[in-house]
């Protein structure tokens, strides 16, 4: 039975390695979470908005990594364009910004959730304002307003339905699902993180395919 105590340990190795990644990255996901929490507090008070939607779209955009980048240029905790940052400067006339400065936890959460406070009032007649908001967080104001178009009745499911990209579809719902988990004080199990990590490989091919 001594040879077959290698292949045993080999197995065991396959096995165990992948369990102690996803444990490990588990971890990091919620110590960095806990260390940004007063930072998200913060700009979700500013911009009147749940701070437990603020935490969901920070998971969903960069696992709460500041030094997070997208695949075209978005960059930190809530992965604002470059475009986005400079209209939240302008708007709030901040002149020193820079670029890089989305690398800053504070600025990038100060820029993005001025982005998405602007979209939640855009949709206030909506029965959700949030739903169509993240819609327009994810894919831009010219596909949210297309379809919404195709629901004169603003029902968060119905726009859902008429939502043509699966991506952001899978997107919107992920993030309503952290926000209720954030919101009963609960932590994220481990499998979580596989699946996001599962919904951003898939996002990044449906980029590259449209």
């Amino acid at each position: 039975m001594l040879w077959a105590r290698p292949r045993i340990l080999a197995a065991l190795a396959v096995i165990l390695t992948p369990l102690a990644l996803i444990t490990f990255s588990w971890l990091g996901e919620i110590h960095r979470s806990r260390e940004l929490e007063p930072l998200i507090a913060e700009a979700a008070a500013r911009h009147d908005l749940p701070v437990s939607l603020l935490r969901a779209v920070v998971w969903r955009e960069s696992d709460f990594d500041p030094r997070a980048v997208g695949t075209s240029g978005e960059r930190g905790l809530m992965q604002v364009t470059p475009g986005a940052a400079h209209d939240w400067a302008q708007a709030t006339r901040n002149r020193t910004f820079r670029e890089t400065d989305l690398f800053d936890p504070r600025t990038n959460l100060a820029a993005g959730s001025w982005y998405l406070s602007r979209a939640m009032k855009r949709w206030t007649n909506a029965d959700r304002p949030e739903v169509f908001a993240l819609a327009e967080y994810n894919a831009g104001i010219t596909h949210a307003r297309r379809w919404a178009r195709e629901n004169e009745t603003l029902s968060s499911s119905d726009f859902l339905q008429t939502v043509d990209f699966p991506t952001t579809r899978a997107y919107i719902r992920a993030i309503l699902r952290r926000r209720e988990l954030y919101a009963s004080g609960k932590n994220p199990g481990p499998w979580e993180l596989v699946d996001r990590r599962l919904a951003m490989q898939r996002e990044r091919w449906n980029k590259k395919t449209r």
